[in-house]
């Protein structure tokens, strides 16, 4: 896959924190940069993932889903009577 270069802006501060931590890492300053950019990516999909799953299951069942669940829970209690 080609690498592409780019010019970004940041503060002197945190330039050179991650300066010392490629020089204790024995790894090129970039590729701390590729690192938290592939870190923050992969959160936010998961973010995203997550409020998918939650917003599918939010709802109530609906008034049969629960007329129909009372009957299953009813049914499966005369199944397993006096089996405990």
């Amino acid at each position: 896959m080609a690498n592409i270069k780019t010019a970004i802006s940041i503060q002197e501060s945190l330039f050179k924190k991650i300066e010392e931590l490629a020089r204790k890492l024995g790894v090129p300053r970039s590729h701390i940069f590729v690192l938290a950019v592939e870190e923050f990516i992969e959160r936010e999909e998961n973010r995203r993932l997550l409020a998918s799953i939650n917003d599918a299951y939010k709802d109530e069942p609906e008034a049969v889903e629960q007329k129909l669940l009372r009957q299953m829970r009813s049914s499966h209690r005369r199944l397993v009577e006096g089996e405990w």
